[in-house]
């Protein structure tokens, strides 16, 4: 059991002053009676609370797929520039979200913001080599021997990568498909060629795939099919 307050404060439309005044307005229900006081508790599993007569959805975590634009940080908060989380809309101010992983500011595309701490470690834990995709643009001609060098292991300054998958699909473009994640990696790799990426977009993690009408600098929840394959990566 909890305080009921609490229990709508935590799904982050109204903060606990907005709850306390709801009940004071007799708003709030539970199990079809008057909520009085908002030191009151309940079940949110087993008890059904309503506001204004509508059932109040109880979620434990969130996951918001964005399709992210580019001069936004992957960070909750930053002096200098703008962060993802500014996207996000103000019904989930509430509740304490965090990008899991990271784009650079320059880099679009798929990106998973949630409040799901263990979720986030399966995506970025480094033993786990979740697959991502990328489509990019270079500002020279893509050739095979960069192909052959993403095959082979390209060589850094702090290593050399595991192989990566590099599907020409332009003269100036390419998808790639990384198992790892380090820092400037693509932009590092190519780098290795002579080539400057000009554009980057990140496509899919594992199996979740950034849909074509989820426009950039919009998120939305996953789906339940989404979630699943998000929580597939263990």
């Amino acid at each position: 059991m909890e305080r009921i307050d609490k229990i709508i404060a935590s799904q982050g439309k109204y903060s606990r002053s907005d709850v306390k005044s709801l009940i004071s307005k007799r708003r709030v229900t539970v199990d079809g009676v008057v909520v009085k006081s908002s030191s009151e508790k309940a079940d949110a599993e087993k008890h059904t609370i309503c506001i204004d007569g509508m059932p109040l959805t109880i979620k434990k975590n969130i996951y918001l797929m964005l399709n992210k634009p580019k001069g936004y940080v992957s960070a909750t908060e930053d002096k200098e520039h703008q962060t993802v989380l500014e996207l996000v809309p103000e019904d989930y101010a509430g509740r304490e979200l965090f990008p899991a992983g990271r784009l650079d500011r320059d880099t679009t595309g798929l990106m998973i913001i949630t409040d799901d701490g263990v979720m986030a470690h399966n995506i970025l834990a480094p033993k786990k080599h979740v697959q991502k995709v990328y489509h990019v643009t270079l500002d020279i001609p893509v050739t095979a021997e960069m192909q052959k060098g993403f095959a082979d292991g390209v060589e850094l300054n702090d290593g050399v990568c595991k192989a990566a998958g590099l599907e020409i699909t332009g003269e100036y473009t390419a998808t790639v498909t990384l198992k790892e994640g380090r820092y400037h990696q693509i932009k590092r790799m190519f780098g290795c060629f002579g080539a400057k990426v000009t554009a980057l977009h990140r496509t899919a993690m594992g199996d979740l795939y950034l849909p074509d009408d989820l426009t950039e600098g919009h998120c939305r929840e996953l789906t339940a099919d989404e979630l699943n394959k998000l929580q597939q990566i263990k």
